[in-house]
């Protein structure tokens, strides 16, 4: 199992384990991350999965693809280290890795 950190705006965080080869979003979605709202299913439709990956960790999740970038641009107060969570895929070398929850979704 790979441990993931959700940091919420508050500062209160949130540890879960994940199976590698799901995504980040549908960890969050199994164990209830608040502020994670995915309202397309991971279908990458939408931007309500968004988070701010940790400076650390931008080089091991990878860049966005086109269409991510294209999705970003609904999410709200985007930053460099801004993802959708629905893109990004679980794996050992993650292990450990914190994210970011923002203020709000749109």
């Amino acid at each position: 199992m790979v441990k993931l950190t959700f940091v919420q705006p508050d500062g209160a965080s949130q540890t879960v384990e994940a199976e590698p080869g799901v995504t980040v979003m549908e960890a969050a979605k199994l164990n209830d991350v608040p502020g994670i709202e995915a309202e397309c299913g991971g279908a990458c439709a939408c931007a309500t999965c968004h988070v701010y990956v940790n400076p650390e960790w931008v080089e091991k999740t990878g860049k966005p693809a086109s269409i991510e970038e294209d999705m970003l641009d609904f999410a709200f107060d985007v930053r460099k280290e801004s993802r959708l969570s629905c893109q990004i895929k679980v794996t050992p070398e993650l292990d450990g890795l914190t994210v970011r929850v923002p203020a709000k979704q749109f």
